[in-house]
């Protein structure tokens, strides 16, 4: 029975006291070129230091996986199974390189797969996602999309508009998503009206984005954290983030301190004190587990 395997893997990325959803993801390089990604150019180094937060699901690619998971194996983290992404040189069409078979062959909870919609590329990147999203039924394997309204015929300053992030949300239900990852819309009123748009057993989480420019590190953990209270108060089913998280100089901690603002209900103030008494003491694995403090 397809249902009782998609929910069974479901459960195992979600949090069970929350109800949400905590992933990092490591899966940058392809789309966005290694040399600029500084915090997993040391890719190894990058996975442990995610993994001693105790995240509840990290999105890779199953190169990187069979090549850096086998120290984890058994952590409970689930694995997302990342088989497409654009490229520098083509940045509004994801392309598949992955398979769902591969992804059960590694042991993955799901299969993640990218999309920018509303641009030239559009229509053959729904299709690839209707043909893996129908055969993931069959199996019963969870499908997450990365799905952006980035294509050509979007402005740069409309891509967090909210009927654009809508039609992301509702493209992807529609395509039988299980979960979709996209844009924060900026404030909690418009996320909402995101929310209200796809059905209620549909996830929507959030990635971590583009930061206004010239922040300070404290200040971009500060806009962080106060976008992911809001989104989860909007009604986001959780994060699945990268980039801020782990260039921080303590990945560890941050992965710890966003535990408790996405499991456990913290405030920014609150997340951001955990994330000093952390940093200070080093002693990771006081803290991870959410029965404990």
């Amino acid at each position: 029975m397809y249902a009782m395997g998609k929910a069974v893997r479901l459960s195992r990325m979600v949090n069970p006291v929350s109800n949400k959803m905590m992933a990092i993801t490591v899966d940058h390089a392809t789309s966005r070129g290694i040399a600029p990604m500084t915090g997993i150019q040391d890719i190894q180094g990058a996975i442990d230091k995610i993994v001693a937060g105790h995240p509840d699901a990290m999105t890779m690619t199953w190169g990187i996986q069979k090549r850096c998971w086998g120290p984890h194996v058994g952590s409970g983290i689930s694995i997302l199974h990342k088989i497409s992404n654009y490229a520098p040189t083509s940045p509004t069409n994801d392309m598949i390189f992955g398979s769902v078979d591969a992804a059960v062959r590694s042991g993955a909870d799901a299969v993640s797969l990218g999309c920018m919609t509303l641009g030239d590329f559009q229509n053959e990147q729904f299709e690839r996602i209707g043909e893996v999203s129908e055969y993931c039924d069959e199996i019963g394997m969870p499908l997450i999309g990365h799905i952006y309204p980035k294509g050509e015929s979007v402005p740069v300053d409309k891509r967090t508009a909210w009927e654009n992030i809508a039609y992301c949300a509702r493209s992807a239900a529609e395509l039988g998503l299980d979960v979709v990852k996209t844009t924060y819309t900026g404030d909690p009123d418009s996320m909402a009206k995101v929310i209200s748009c796809v059905p209620s057993t549909f996830r929507v989480v959030i990635q971590g984005g583009d930061s206004p420019k010239g922040l300070t590190q404290d200040q971009l953990i500060d806009y962080y954290m106060q976008m992911t209270r809001d989104a989860l108060d909007a009604g986001c089913g959780g994060v699945t983030m990268g980039r801020w998280v782990w260039d921080y100089k303590d990945v560890t901690a941050l992965v710890i301190a966003l535990r408790r603002l996405i499991h456990k209900g913290y405030t920014p103030k609150e997340t951001r004190e955990l994330l000093d008494t952390v940093e200070h003491d080093k002693n990771y694995a006081d803290y991870w587990d959410l029965n404990k403090g």
